[in-house]
């Protein structure tokens, strides 16, 4: 029975240090895997600068402020309020570069971040001390509201970028037969 309590003991000692050597860091898995799925990219039959001009259009069309423009560049923002308290910012990056030699071939890159945002209250408070009459403190206090991002995570769903991507086709078609 003595050996049985002294094992017990040990047991329990080892469990409490190996509780105190862990640091309480949380890991997490890789989440990226490559693979040769199309769902961030497409072949466009235009130039790259075509490509991100009707992506361009294809954002302006649906909200997006466009924050950064070149040839071969666009991103564009929109921001949402689903709940009273809650807020969401989308940006959209689209990168084009050439895919044939010609250079009439495009390849268009799409990237769509949503960022999340909370209201956040904060108590601020200040004293006022009289040192003439003593330590007189009268309290004043305020409540300050700021919007704190709590998370962003990568858009991976495949009907998001082909809806873009078929805007942006649409505007393609519609400047090809406007030089034409």
């Amino acid at each position: 029975m003595r050996a049985f309590a002294v094992a017990a003991v040990a047991a329990g000692a080892a469990l409490v240090l190996a509780g105190c050597a862990s640091t309480g860091t949380k890991t997490f898995g890789v989440q990226e895997s490559f693979g040769s799925v199309a769902t961030y990219s497409r072949l466009f039959d235009a130039t790259p600068a075509q490509a991100c001009e009707a992506s361009r259009r294809a954002l302006l069309s649906q909200g997006y402020v466009i924050s950064s423009s070149a040839i071969d560049l666009v991103e564009g923002k929109k921001s949402f309020q689903p709940e009273p308290e809650s807020h969401l910012q989308m940006v959209v990056r689209v990168v084009c570069v050439p895919e044939a030699n010609d250079g009439k071939v495009s390849l268009g890159f799409v990237t769509a971040t949503q960022d999340t945002y909370a209201l956040r209250k904060t108590n601020n408070s200040a004293s006022l001390g009289v040192g003439a009459i003593g330590s007189v403190s009268l309290p004043f206090s305020s409540t300050s509201e700021s919007l704190v991002k709590v998370g962003s995570e990568t858009i991976a769903k495949d009907t998001f970028y082909e809806s873009f991507f078929d805007l942006v086709k649409r505007y393609l078609v519609i400047d090809q037969a406007l030089t034409d």
